[in-house]
């Protein structure tokens, strides 16, 4: 190798030894964000996943490999929402620090209550997630418990900066309370409205702030809708004098534009993750721009 290139190489290597930065790999968006605002510059954290794709199906990219092998924490969402991706991943980066059950992995689902957890697993039944419905960052009373786990993590993998990431997340919590005061003051008048979902993604959103889920656009989870499924939902709309119907912005919206169009029910369109709209580029914005869209 050719002198030129070895430099810039060595430097690299003594800029990270010196540094003493954590490297971080996170599955998604919303994880990265937590971390960083936790690790600050005590950190460098990679998110694998772009937040305007299904969460469900992740396409794995060499370089996914690339960064995990770097790893010194891996963290995951959990609930198996990343089952379908990230097990070929963790086992081609052969990194044994961030393999499950090492101090190197950890998984957030482990820290929250998962709801509608199956009492039997049938492909019959869709696409069932075991441990439960794994969307649970949806609940913004989990963020702070989410970040809770990852100080804990941080400061068992470098307790010499423990002081400084339970700083971070006290300054974190504290600021986390004074958006949730605003986000349940406006939305005070919705409570009780009954809403129709395309995918079961927004019932940790929608349990926390008091909305009724009359439905579901799918018939089962990860299954699209028959002509017969979408005229059950027509009927139970104008049943139950449903008001709105969520989209997540991955999911086709033919259906639920049709259904908008010709019952006249608000469609909106949600992010589920930062990065999944332009406006959601925090977790902080994320629900900003999730109660926006409602509440205008």
């Amino acid at each position: 190798m050719k002198l030129s290139k070895i430099i810039p190489l060595l430097l690299l290597c003594m800029q990270t030894a010196f540094t003493g930065q954590l490297q971080v790999v996170a599955t998604y968006g919303y994880i990265g964000d937590i971390v960083q605002r936790i690790g600050k510059d005590r950190v460098e954290v990679v998110v694998l996943a772009r937040g305007d794709y299904n969460p469900h199906i992740i396409i794995p990219k060499p370089s996914y490999i690339a960064k995990l092998r770097r790893a010194d924490l891996l963290i995951i969402n959990g609930g198996q929402l990343e089952i379908g991706w990230l097990p070929q991943i963790i086992k081609q980066a052969n990194n044994g620090a961030v393999q499950p059950g090492e101090r190197g992995f950890l998984d957030l689902s482990m820290h929250v209550h998962l709801i509608d957890v199956p009492t039997s697993v049938s492909r019959e039944l869709g696409d069932v997630h075991p441990e439960g419905n794994p969307h649970f960052f949806m609940d913004p009373d989990n963020i702070p418990v989410i970040a809770k786990a990852i100080t804990e993590r941080l400061s068992e993998l470098d307790p010499d900066n423990q002081a400084f990431y339970e700083a971070n997340n006290k300054e974190l919590y504290a600021l986390w309370q004074r958006n949730m005061k605003v986000w349940e003051e406006k939305l005070k008048p919705f409570k009780g409205e009954k809403v129709i979902e395309y995918h079961k993604i927004f019932d940790y959103f929608l349990n926390r702030f008091g909305f009724t889920i009359a439905g579901t656009i799918e018939p089962l989870p990860g299954i699209p809708p028959t002509t017969k499924h979408i005229a059950d939902i027509e009927k139970l709309i104008e049943r139950e004098q449903v008001k709105f119907i969520f989209q997540d912005v991955y999911n086709p919206q033919d259906a639920s534009s049709y259904l908008s169009k010709r019952l006249n029910v608000k469609l909106i369109v949600l992010p589920h993750d930062v990065g999944a709209v332009k406006e959601a580029d925090n977790v902080f914005s994320v629900f900003d721009e999730i109660i926006r869209r409602i509440t205008q």
